[in-house]
């Protein structure tokens, strides 16, 4: 028996999730008294996830250049299958998300999504996890024999746990695809949003596609990916791909800063599992601001721009 993790990849170049889930399984085997195996599509150096806890990295290299849930799901539970893994860790990603319950329904597992905690016992598997739209958490027996654990975004954190490993090339068969890409477009030159520690929101109350340039100029300054809400996505301000919410890309950052967004509970449902919240808004009763650790109540038109300039004095002193 062993644990296998799936070490996600985009680009040749490992994830940040990709840390995280191999530090959690390898916590999860020392506890079951077992090894820890890595999988790779077309990931990057191998070494990388050495220093996490990988002891053995199996590599598979193909023709998938875009993503594929019943391509990815067949590969991982066929490697699963090849090192008798009855324990199976994804990043709880959107493509994880996608992914994990095929692998489980291939596996006959049972399968616990968003997952914040290492087990907190293993007779029985008992895993912490988010529900309700992150305004709670359960507790959730994994009873079946096989099992796949969706460990979400940005809980557990990526520890380095150096092992001396080894890599060897893994021949999967891909099924029938189905579904084919046609094209793919990318964001380029950007920090995106599922790999950004901080994130920096606006809605409609910035009025306009035309005042943007101070969102991302405190993105910049920052580090930070900037996003957006619906409706300024729905108005054609901002890409589809910065629309965070429930509806849109779920954020799990160290520090999200919204700018002119009144909270609409879909929006706080996507955000919820942010660290820290912070809110500037004109409007005291934003809903916003109940779900905050800092509000501030003022003109972003004049806040921000007076922010940028702190930060850039404090990032030159």
């Amino acid at each position: 028996m062993s644990v296998l993790v799936f070490a996600d990849s985009s680009e040749g170049k490992f994830k940040k999730t990709a840390f995280e889930v191999v530090s959690y399984g390898k916590k999860v085997a020392e506890e079951l008294g077992t090894n820890l195996v890595a999988l790779t599509i077309n990931g990057g150096d191998a070494s990388e996830l050495y220093a996490f806890g990988a002891e053995k990295v199996l590599e598979v290299k193909n023709d998938l250049s875009t993503f594929n849930a019943k391509a990815y799901a067949s590969i991982i539970n066929q490697a699963a299958d090849a090192q008798s893994a009855n324990v199976v860790v994804i990043d709880s990603s959107v493509d994880g998300l996608y992914v994990a319950p095929m692998v489980a329904v291939a596996m006959d597992a049972g399968y616990a999504s968003n997952v914040v905690a290492l087990p907190s016992s293993t007779a029985p598997f008992t895993v912490k996890r988010k529900a309700f739209s992150n305004k709670a958490f359960s507790n959730t027996i994994v009873s079946t024999e096989k099992k796949v654990i969706g460990v979400a975004k940005n809980s557990y954190g990526a520890h380095e746990n150096a092992v001396s490993g080894s890599a060897e090339a893994f021949s999967a068969n891909l099924p029938e695809m189905g579904v084919k890409s046609e094209s793919v477009d990318k964001a380029t030159g950007v920090i995106t949003i599922a790999d950004a520690d901080i994130v920096v929101s606006a809605g409609r109350g910035l009025k306009g596609p035309e005042n943007w340039g101070m969102v991302e100029e405190l993105a910049s300054v920052l580090g930070a990916a900037t996003a957006c809400s619906k409706p300024v996505s729905d108005l054609g301000w901002r890409p589809h791909s910065e629309h965070v919410g429930q509806t849109g890309k779920p954020v799990a950052s160290n520090l999200y800063i919204a700018i002119g967004i009144s909270g609409a509970i879909q929006h706080l449902a996507g955000i919820n599992a942010s660290k820290v919240k912070v809110v500037i808004n004109t409007d005291p009763e934003a809903p916003f601001f109940k779900a905050a650790d800092y509000g501030i109540v003022g003109d972003a038109f004049e806040f921000v721009p007076q922010l940028v300039e702190k930060l850039k004095a404090f990032k030159q002193a």
